[in-house]
């Protein structure tokens, strides 16, 4: 089953009564207006003949099981229209009209407390036309940055070629209000060349002259900015936001084109004036946002109006649909970068002392911004809310995210979008416009809110049907006139009847009216509540006994029905205490809580050990940029590991992979990993963030792994190897027995040596002649 049909089952479920009783026949709702506002889910019988036991609000199917015919049921459905849908471009320089957002207008058919679900496109075409206008500093401390810009057109035609077929280019620039305490009035030289005291000769102050209106002529852009010369102020900060503000709404004289990214580059080295510091100079009149330049092309409004706020700087930039770039010096990037966060759009580079690297920086922030898509939203109805999703790439869904970032230059992103409505508005229609930031596209959304029943229109005044003209027959019911009640209006306020008290509770020996109103004519009349109202058949109903959350009534994002709470879209709880939102909890790298936590209730509960911070972001015992990008090359170069495991590899890795021969230096920006795969192998790689704020993984096409054995040389190995054992053991065992034969000769010869032998008796020999002896012979007898 997909996710819709669940979370239809859900609702089926809990409006039937599965989980707490069937919420439109428990509201005692007596209109067909009120029963589609209790839920989405229910329906209204307007038929005349109905059975006064049987609820005329229910669902949809319970209705018809009940026998009111179909075309007696009101039951307005949400919808999703297209107005209109252009398709994407491809390109931007050419001669139809470039579509980068699609659709373009939709309409939206809703319920009360209802949602409908809608999905837009947006694509950085190719070859987009382009408007820079150069905002610079001319402040006695730029004198060396003036010079160095005087070939900037040139170069940066030639640079911008490479990104587009269709630059124009102009220039503007900015000191400060010519007005005490910001000029220098002492001595009088000083006010027609402030850098009298240093010996110097300077252009008298002003606050903001347009130099060169866009053109596509970049060669007058230099001739112009050789003319230029430096003023000098008399306080550190300038008045570069009165400039900003001019630059943005004289679209006239700049000549801003519909059809071009604009580019608004803002170059200085000192802080800026903002919103009521012109009260030092007795300047009270807000900054009203309007065109002043003169017909000498000077704000002639410098030292009336005060400087502008970041708040109407924001909402003019959005609608002009220009991008900001800061270029300003290491000494005050800090600054401009909090004012970046508060400026949709917008991007900061240093500039260098000199800014002579002002050319690639605008080259790198533009291609920051073209890297990056995000949705913004203008006038939004109060009633509706948004959620967000995003598909940016590898078509994985990201919830509670509005922007893309790591983008090419033809890339398509696509984001869903939620809108419910709460309650029922007053009016019956409105519209609010989503659009990318810096893009002329759009989508203008149109809301129709259905609160109202068709069957209301066909209302019979004064019916016979409503006891003889006593009330108004409306969707099936009698509405009736003052001092009549009764299901047909057959009842007046002074006639009394005890047998009808029945009707007035619930069950025998409750109390009649739930003991806040009267029973009048068999009919429940509540009383009237300092805290709110009383509803109901039996009076059983209020809209003030939900449980209280910080002194609010359901927490301030509900309303209370019933004694419960009914919680607008993103919140949820007992008390609706708790939002659903992540976009609080989204950090500057894309991810939900860094990725180190989880979104509870809108804020991060850090998960990973050592984690901190509003978004989980800071984390000194976190795994390093290595350990964290090792899984990535592994499961974007080699589809393998956790993260391929845990399929989560898209959403955790949005890096690009590059690969390559050798690593080159690619400066402080660039971290050299090494490691050992599963396989003993050495894989190395780059991380690397380059100024758009694209990362990307720069890894050796070849990994260094230890080399397997030459089974030729093993075998030889081995065969030699029993051969010279072999011939070892014979020669041990030869050297053996000769040094044991050794041995045993030494031995006999030692024993010989010491035998001495005995000749003079020799028990083994034998004479060869026997002696016998005759024992009878006696001689001469």
């Amino acid at each position: 089953m997909d996710q819709p049909s669940v979370t239809l089952g859900i609702l089926l479920l809990c409006a039937t009564g599965s989980w707490g009783g069937n919420i439109c026949t428990t509201r005692g709702v007596n209109s067909c207006k009120q029963c589609l506002a209790v839920s989405p889910l229910c329906a209204w019988c307007s038929a005349e003949v109905w059975a006064q036991s049987t609820p005329r609000c229910d669902l949809y199917a319970n209705l018809l099981h009940n026998g009111c015919r179909q075309d007696h049921i009101e039951f307005p459905s949400s919808s999703v229209t297209i107005l209109e849908d252009q398709p994407l471009s491809n390109k931007g320089s050419g001669g139809s009209t470039t579509t980068q957002m699609s659709p373009q207008r939709i309409q939206l058919n809703l319920r009360p407390d209802d949602s409908q679900v809608f999905h837009v496109q947006v694509r950085q075409v190719e070859d987009y036309p382009v408007d820079i206008y150069y905002l610079m500093d001319l402040s006695n401390s730029m004198k060396d940055d003036l010079r160095n810009i005087q070939n900037l057109g040139t170069k940066l035609a030639s640079e911008m070629r490479k990104l587009t077929s269709n630059l124009r280019i102009g220039f503007g620039a900015f000191v400060d209000k010519p007005i005490s305490p910001y000029m220098y009035i002492s001595p009088p030289e000083a006010i027609k060349n402030p850098c009298y005291e240093i010996g110097e000769t300077c252009l008298p102050m002003f606050g903001y002259k347009h130099v060169l209106s866009l053109t596509d002529e970049v060669t007058r852009f230099n001739e112009e900015v050789r003319k230029q010369s430096v003023s000098r102020n008399r306080d550190a900060p300038e008045g570069g936001f009165d400039a900003i503000i001019q630059a943005t709404v004289c679209d006239e004289k700049i000549g801003w084109r519909n059809d071009a990214s604009h580019l608004l580059v803002f170059t200085t080295d000192a802080k800026t004036h903002i919103a009521l510091d012109g009260r030092l100079a007795g300047i009270v009149q807000p900054n009203d946002a309007q065109c002043h330049i003169d017909k000498d092309n000077f704000y002639s409004a410098t030292t009336t109006l005060d400087y502008p706020s970041l708040g109407l700087m924001t909402e003019k930039l959005s609608q002009k649909n220009i991008n900001l770039i800061f270029a300003v010096t290491d000494t005050v990037v800090g600054l401009y970068q909090n004012y970046s966060e508060l400026i949709p759009g917008t991007t900061v580079g240093t500039l260098s002392r000199d800014s002579s690297n002002v050319l690639q920086l605008i080259v790198d922030s533009y291609g920051k911004i073209r890297s990056k898509v995000e949705l913004e939203v203008r006038d939004l109805p109060e009633e509706l809310s948004l959620t967000f999703n995003a598909t940016c790439l590898n078509d994985e869904v990201i919830p509670g995210l509005k922007s893309c970032m790591g983008l090419k230059i033809g890339d398509t992103v696509s984001f869903s979008i939620e809108a419910k409505v709460r309650g029922c508005p007053q009016e019956q229609q409105k519209s609010f416009t989503i659009k990318p930031v810096g893009f002329k596209d759009s989508l203008t959304v149109v809301v129709k809110f259905d609160c109202e029943c068709s069957c209301e229109r066909h209302a019979e005044s004064n019916s016979p049907s409503c006891s003889h003209g006593n009330g108004t027959l409306e969707c099936g019911v009698c509405r009736c006139n003052l001092g009549r009640l009764g299901s047909h209006c057959e009842c007046s306020e002074e006639e009394y009847n005890p047998s009808q008290q029945d009707n007035c509770s619930p069950r025998p020996g409750q109390p009649l009216c739930s003991q806040r109103g009267e029973c009048i004519c068999g009919q429940c009349v509540c009383h009237s509540s300092d805290f709110g109202k009383v509803t109901g058949k039996y009076c059983e109903c209020d809209d003030f006994s939900c449980v209280r959350f910080k002194g609010q009534m359901c927490s301030g994002h509900g309303q209370c029905s019933c004694g419960d709470c009914l919680c607008n879209s993103d919140w949820t709880g007992d008390y609706c205490n708790c939002t659903t939102r992540t976009d609080t909890c989204m950090s500057s790298n894309g991810l939900v809580c860094s990725g180190h936590g989880s979104c509870v209730c809108g804020r991060c509960e850090c998960t990973q050990p050592g984690s901190y911070g509003d978004t989980c972001e800071k984390c000194p015992t976190c795994p390093d940029a290595c350990t964290i990008k090792k899984d990535c090359v592994e499961c974007k170069k080699f589809e393998r590991g956790k993260l391929v495991e845990q399929q989560s590899c898209s959403r955790m890795c949005r890096d690009e992979i590059e690969t390559v021969q050798e690593l080159s230096d690619r400066g402080k920006d660039a971290v050299n990993c090494t490691y050992k795969d599963e396989n003993d192998c050495v894989m190395r790689f780059q991380y690397y963030e380059d100024s758009s704020g694209k990362s990307i993984l720069y890894v050796i096409e070849e990994p260094d792994c230890p080399k397997g054995p030459d089974i030729l040389v093993v075998l030889l190995s081995v065969t030699g190897a029993i051969l010279l054992i072999g011939l070892a053991a014979l020669l041990i065992w030869k050297l053996l027995i000769t040094i044991h034969d050794r041995r045993e000769f030494a031995h006999f010869e030692e024993e010989k040596a010491r035998a001495k032998w005995d000749t003079t008796h020799n028990p083994l020999y034998k004479e060869a002649t026997s002696t016998f002896t005759n024992i009878t012979y006696r001689g001469n007898m």
